[in-house]
């Protein structure tokens, strides 16, 4: 790197709080048992923000565990269940309406909301959540958005919403899924770690 003139764009370290608190009502089923054996057994879901020119977009991601696989996005001026519950269902459609998905989550009001719990009820999906303050809890998908800010995002932000919603677009459905390699995938893509799991299993 040095003689290539090139810097690690990495952030530094943080400190997290550890929490043990459960929501009475929606435990942490998960349990970060974060290695699952087949696609569509458990999804992860989380929201982050992004700067686009004058104002922050809040972008809503859902990932399945077995690949670490984006199967479901969306991008919004409002960080609201309605974001959430978009990014769900494009999730379910996409991987042909699955049954059975345990749903993972922190406590955000917009994963506590009605809306999106009714939404997972129809879907017959059960709800799991990570325990109050610990970001260690839903991982994988912190990870995720620290790869996409820092390998992808311009440092500045962009320019506009639209710009945001096609270059983001691009690196998680493309650049992410199909290209990046994954050390869950022992160092190969989502989609390929799938596509071995077809190989193997013979599934179609």
């Amino acid at each position: 790197m040095h003689e290539a003139c090139l810097a690690s764009k990495q952030p530094g370290s943080h400190r997290y709080k550890s929490a043990k608190t459960e929501r009475p009502d929606i435990p942490n089923l998960l349990k970060r048992e974060f290695s699952v054996t087949i696609p569509n057994q458990v999804w992860c879901g989380d929201i982050t923000y992004i700067w686009s020119g004058s104002r922050w977009v809040y972008l809503a991601v859902v990932l399945d565990l077995y690949s670490r696989r984006v199967v479901g996005w969306a991008l919004s001026n409002k960080p609201d269940s309605a974001l959430t519950t978009k990014a769900l269902d494009m999730a379910w459609e996409q991987r042909g309406r699955p049954d059975g998905v345990m749903f993972h989550s922190d406590q955000g009001v917009q994963y506590g909301s009605r809306k999106f719990r009714q939404r997972l009820w129809r879907y017959r999906m059960a709800q799991s959540m990570s325990r109050r303050g610990n970001c260690w809890d839903n991982a994988p998908m912190e990870r995720l958005f620290r790869s996409l800010k820092t390998e992808w995002i311009p440092a500045t932000g962009y320019m506009n919403q639209n710009q945001a919603q096609k270059d983001i677009s691009y690196y998680l459905m493309n650049y992410y899924n199909r290209q990046r390699p994954h050390q869950a995938n022992d160092g190969v893509s989502p989609v390929t770690a799938e596509n071995r799991l077809k190989i193997v299993s013979g599934i179609c």
